[in-house]
């Protein structure tokens, strides 16, 4: 009896993983029979095919008809296929996320594409900012060039009537300004990330807090008071936020029964099914919870933080590396961290919920906070000397005074639930003592 134990557990063990990998089959389809194929591994034929395209990309077996290519077109060709060598092997042996739509594979690439862009900004730290500059023509020809910040700011008349091209030209140029575009599409993608409407707000009146504290560092933040308070905060960003919530409401609630796409009875069925492939296999319930402990609350704080520093990185950087508004990098950009956002929420969500006493952070987390603070360094060392305007006493006044008021009440609302709940263990064996001695 004592020899069967171990092999119980053992085999428990065994068939608990085996039903954990049959829920993530379900919910991937596997057992489907015309989507089995796409989650059963084929590293070796991935590997082979590689490799030719390798042979046939290099020349490698045709070294004469690669003999006239100049150094700079094959450092380019080099450094392109070092970095598709490396995201093909994470596409197929880095590790899996929790997110799993519309398939593992996808996200272990974005995994990589997010190493990639670590490694890239760390290269551009390493040089001087005119180098980094002139490097940034390797990346797209058009930069390179100096050009104008756009201030916002220039004139905050709403009614302009000489103006030749319109009594409301102001608000014209800025309402159709490519950025309010960007406004409310970033606000439905953070909406459906945060999934909290209270963080959102904070989020968007901070944002508009650091336009404020850094315009006179950047023109482009030199904003109308119309333009940062009614265009952006009530109508973009308000926009932006309700059509998120309302897309969380609708999968919220939703009943996530799948069905393969063989077993759809009609056409329109597995046309349907196949666009739910790119919807979430579940829909989790975030629950942030900011106000039920001091810690928490940093926590949640430490998130605003790094969203904030991430947008605000977008402008520094283009003013720093000389890259225009609609130069496609910033698009470019916007799409990595979209990609990197979406699990990297959902794990450190995770995170905050798990009540384990050792653990840590998702490989997600770590790459996002670690991207943050290399652009962070970038804005740094390449600003020096780009801001002659000091910043207005009044704000740094008033950051300090925030900073000095927040960790007051940090301070004494920690002090507070120590006081409380160091009385409960003295109270219960004050009861104990009176009831023993009662008896």
């Amino acid at each position: 009896m004592e020899h069967n134990g171990p092999m119980l557990e053992k085999k428990k063990g065994k068939n608990a993983g085996e039903n954990d990998d049959l829920r993530l089959h379900n919910a991937t389809e596997e057992l489907d029979p015309w989507t089995a194929w796409a989650y059963r591994p084929h590293t070796i034929s991935l590997l082979l095919i590689g490799a030719c395209l390798l042979i046939w990309a290099s020349g490698a077996l045709n070294p004469e008809n690669t003999s006239d290519t100049d150094r700079v077109t094959s450092v380019k060709r080099g450094v392109w296929a070092m970095i598709a060598v490396f995201l093909g092997y994470c596409l197929l042996q880095a590790p899996s996320t929790i997110l799993i739509r519309p398939h593992p594979a996808i996200w272990r690439l974005v995994h990589g594409i997010a190493v990639v862009y670590l490694v890239a900004l760390t290269f551009l730290l390493f040089q001087k900012r005119d180098d980094a500059r002139q490097f940034m023509k390797y990346v797209h020809p058009d930069l390179g060039v100096e050009l104008p910040e756009r201030s916002y700011g220039a004139d905050c008349r709403i009614y302009t009537p000489e103006n030749p091209k319109g009594r409301f030209n102001n608000v014209y140029e800025t309402l159709f300004d490519e950025f309010v575009l960007a406004h409310v599409l970033g606000w439905w993608g953070k909406a459906t990330m945060i999934r909290n409407q209270a963080l959102l707000w904070l989020l968007s009146i901070g944002f508009e807090m650091m336009e404020v504290t850094f315009n006179n560092m950047l023109p482009n933040f030199n904003e109308c008071w119309w333009d940062s308070v009614i265009l952006d905060i009530l109508i973009c960003n308000w926009f932006g936020i309700w059509a998120g919530m309302k897309t969380v409401r609708y999968f919220d609630g939703k009943t996530y029964e799948w069905v393969g796409i063989s077993r759809q009875p009609s056409i329109m069925g597995k046309v349907k099914r196949t666009l739910g492939q790119f919807t979430p296999a579940y829909w989790d319930k975030d629950e942030w919870h900011p106000l039920s402990g001091p810690w928490r609350f940093v926590q949640v704080l430490g998130l605003i933080i790094v969203f904030l520093t991430v947008e605000l990185n977008a402008f520094f950087l283009k003013f720093c590396l000389w890259i225009p508004p609609r130069n496609p990098l910033n698009v470019y950009r916007l799409i990595i961290w979209w990609l990197i956002a979406l699990p990297t929420i959902r794990e450190y969500n995770s995170y905050l919920q798990d009540r384990k006493p050792i653990k840590k952070v998702g490989a997600f987390c770590w790459l996002s906070l670690a991207i943050c603070i290399v652009e962070l360094l970038i804005c740094i060392k390449f600003g020096h000397g780009l801001y002659p305007n000091p910043m207005p006493s009044w704000i740094f006044k008033f950051w300090v005074t925030f900073g000095i008021v927040l960790l007051l009440f940090l301070i004494g609302w920690s002090l507070q639930l120590h006081r409380t709940f160091g009385r409960i263990p003295a109270n219960k064996k004050l009861r104990q003592t009176i009831t023993k001695k009662m008896s």
